[in-house]
């Protein structure tokens, strides 16, 4: 609940911060000279890359929280039995055993989306972020699929 408080607070600073400059970039476009027009065009598109990139992780939250349901409901949900250091960090050799196992089963069936999803878990457990990204977006794309498909 934390992590989605924070996600939400976050995204609200963002959403102000790009209202905030796209009323500058309008005030130099409405000033009238070739260069306050350029700058203004400039500092346009600043919110308008923010905007798309908010946009596209919040759709990627929203849909890896729907298949974390789904896979809940299944009963299939990767239980957090890790062993964790003093501070409460995974310990990074039980990680990297889990990991192995979850590559294993991806591999055995690359077509199942549960497999990449507890694939993206161990990425994220192994503080391998950009991987897990990309399992879980995998896993999202093979979800999509198979609804497509049904």
């Amino acid at each position: 609940m934390r992590a989605k408080i924070t996600y939400i607070v976050t995204a609200v600073v963002l959403v102000f911060y790009f209202v905030l400059v796209g009323s500058r970039g309008l005030m130099l476009i409405r000033h009238g000279t070739p260069l306050t027009v350029a700058f203004g065009v400039a500092v346009l598109v600043l919110p308008v890359i923010g905007v798309w990139f908010l946009w596209k992780n919040t759709q990627f939250v929203r849909r890896a929280n729907a298949l974390a349901a789904e896979l809940d409901a299944e009963g299939g949900l990767p239980v957090d039995d890790l062993a964790r250091t003093p501070s409460g960090r995974i310990d990074r050799d039980a990680a990297d055993a889990v990991f192995a196992r979850r590559r294993e089963e991806a591999e055995d069936d690359p077509d199942d989306w549960r497999a990449w999803f507890r694939l993206a878990v161990a990425y994220q457990d192994a503080r391998d972020t950009p991987r897990a990204r990309k399992a879980m977006q995998r896993a999202i794309a093979l979800h999509r699929s198979r609804l497509s498909g049904v």
